[in-house]
């Protein structure tokens, strides 16, 4: 049995260091009259406190940059631990109770299929969240697993449409998720469904404070997350959730290809390619070009030209439509059959056409909008 989380963030390193600048904490901050900054004082709603009683620790599953987790049980279900490091200054300390208030008070109020069930929170003597336990894998160790085997690629549709339905659920709530990658995804026992976890650095978009830059970890970060100019209070943002699909289209061509974006670059290096060269992962030849046309819009510079997750989804089921149904899944024929095999062979090419037509609609939506925007 094993879990994954990690809130890590790869450091600069190399040559480039003073090409791209250093990462910044990733607390928004509000600067008071005096000039000081400050992180702002959250608390934890009452209703979604857990009695430490009925709570008990066991062996260490992960560990990443805010806490480790832990397997463990509250009352009669194993669950997952996760412990917040507590801070050793004053100021470390309220900045991290501020993270934990707000990374509980959003996975108390989103509720999805494929998002980690949130069950409840401690804030003292420790700071502790506590989820419902996985038994799968990370998707990222999942995938290294078999490497360097392929999906099948029914199952990265299937993989993409349960990520993008977890975004689409996080953007509803205004909520950007700014670390969205295989380390923060987990399979199902079965390993048919996958779950997005760690909110440790999710945001509020609605949030008036500074939204800091170079938050997440650099393969998977949009372009615009980096940034050589700090923002002050009362400043427009200069970044919204398309953050979060730029990510996404990394982990669609992560699915499809089961490579490591930006290989052979050390992490600054893919993030100086793709932030000032515009560079981006090569698409594996033979990719259908709806499919690519998919994970490129999603990672376009633009982030107005990005599709949001609503839109991702429908090109996704479109493009499902387009593919025939996996080789197991196929009735054996039999001499009663077939009639009723060609008149489904018939429904399912009127089908096949019907969704190619629809794609191709949808490529012009993209093409107009660029055209107006250009």
């Amino acid at each position: 049995m094993s879990c994954s989380y990690s809130t890590s963030r790869e450091g600069p390193e190399g040559d480039l260091e003073q090409s791209v600048l250093r990462s910044v904490d990733s607390e928004p901050r509000s600067v008071s009259q005096n000039g000081s900054i400050s992180s702002p004082r959250l608390s934890v709603d009452d209703n979604v406190l857990v009695d430490p009683k009925l709570l008990f620790i066991g062996s260490k599953i992960g560990e990443g940059g805010h806490g480790r987790v832990f397997e463990g049980r509250y009352g009669d279900q194993i669950v997952a631990v996760k412990v917040l490091n507590p801070g050793r200054t004053p100021e470390e300390k309220a900045a991290l109770e501020s993270r934990f208030a707000r990374e509980v008070n959003m996975m108390s109020r989103v509720k999805h299929e494929n998002l980690v069930k949130f069950l409840g929170a401690c804030n003292g003597p420790l700071m502790v969240i506590v989820t419902e336990l996985l038994p799968g894998m990370s998707l990222r160790r999942y995938l290294a697993g078999i490497r360097p085997n392929l999906l099948d690629l029914h199952t990265v549709i299937k993989f993409a449409l349960d990520i993008a339905r977890a975004m689409e659920c996080l953007h509803a709530h205004g909520i950007i998720h700014r670390d969205l990658k295989p380390d923060n995804l987990l399979l199902t026992e079965n390993q048919r469904s996958v779950k997005l976890a760690d909110f440790g650095l999710a945001r509020e978009e609605s949030v008036t404070e500074m939204m800091t830059a170079e938050t997440g970890t650099y393969r998977w970060m949009a372009p615009e997350l980096y940034s050589t100019v700090t923002l002050r209070q009362g400043e427009k943002k200069h970044y919204n959730n398309k953050v979060d699909v730029y990510s996404f289209g990394i982990v669609l061509w992560e699915l499809l290809t089961n490579r490591m974006p930006f290989e052979g670059m050390s992490n600054l290096q893919a993030a100086y390619a793709a932030a000032f060269k515009n560079e981006r992962p090569s698409l594996p030849e033979g990719v259908s070009p709806d499919l690519a046309f998919i994970i490129q819009s999603c990672w376009v510079e633009d982030p107005n030209m990005r599709p949001s997750f609503s839109q991702v989804i429908r090109m996704l089921n479109t493009f499902l439509f387009t593919l025939s149904p996996p080789a197991h899944s196929l009735p054996e024929p039999d001499s009663d059959s077939n009639s009723s095999a060609a008149s489904s062979n018939h429904t399912l090419t009127l089908s096949s056409a019907r969704a190619k037509g629809k794609f191709s609609f949808i490529r012009q939506l993209f093409a107009a909008k660029r055209t107006r925007n250009s």
